[in-house]
């Protein structure tokens, strides 16, 4: 038989932690121009327009930064998270044969390395006779 706590302090004792994740820097989160689908990564910088490398969104000049592709302003910009973080919805990761929580670039290397590969086994038909 189990006792029922009688002091508000035993109550807080005995809650069950949450776990919370550390907080993510935004200083490395990407941002995507909403007009025409530029994303400006803080760890490539744009060499065109003279921004080094390392240099977060939020250090940008509202006023003065333009999207290099169209020329949309800073508002026209929209948080995509950093560039490790899986991408789609958070929700939907855990669904599928553990492909949703791959990154864009784990993607890649999956979908065009199994063209590759496909194209290498057509051309290993000409091999038979």
């Amino acid at each position: 038989m189990e006792q029922e706590p009688s002091t508000p302090e035993e109550v807080l004792i005995e809650a069950p932690v949450e776990d919370t994740e550390p907080a993510e820097n935004p200083d490395t989160h990407r941002f995507e121009c909403r007009s025409c689908g530029y994303v400006y990564d803080p760890a490539e910088g744009v060499k065109k327009v003279g921004i080094e490398a390392g240099t977060p969104f939020s250090a940008l000049d509202v006023v003065s930064f333009r999207c290099p592709v169209c020329r949309s302003p800073v508002a026209a910009f929209r948080d995509i998270g950093p560039r490790d973080k899986p991408s789609g919805f958070e929700e939907n990761l855990k669904f599928g044969l553990g492909v949703n929580v791959l990154t864009p670039g784990q993607k890649n290397v999956l979908i065009f390395g199994g063209f590759a590969l496909a194209f290498a086994f057509f051309l290993s038909l000409y091999s038979l006779r």
